[in-house]
């Protein structure tokens, strides 16, 4: 064998060597990527839920002003209507 054969078959080998470590570099990388989504749609379906279980109180509230809104509307008109009677 020529040593230009034998230093083609070094060069050769250590690529390979240096393919397979990064290789593995990346998998473990895409490993912790993958975990690191995972986590991250965690939360945000904990946020979801936290929204959720604000706004419906609040959803809440608002309905139960607009009907205390009516309600003394109604018992203005109401009012209005006993006066027109009485001071005929």
């Amino acid at each position: 064998m020529d040593t230009a054969q034998v230093l083609l078959i070094i060069v050769i080998v250590l690529l390979s060597i240096l393919l397979l470590g990064l290789g593995t570099q990346v998998f473990f990388i895409l490993m912790e990527f993958r975990k690191t989504i995972v986590k991250a749609n965690k939360v945000l379906d904990d946020t979801g839920l936290i929204t959720e279980s604000v706004s419906k109180p609040i959803s809440n509230l608002s309905t139960i002003a607009s009907g205390v809104k009516l309600g003394a509307l109604v018992a203005k008109m109401i009012n209005g209507k006993k006066k027109g009677s009485d001071g005929k």
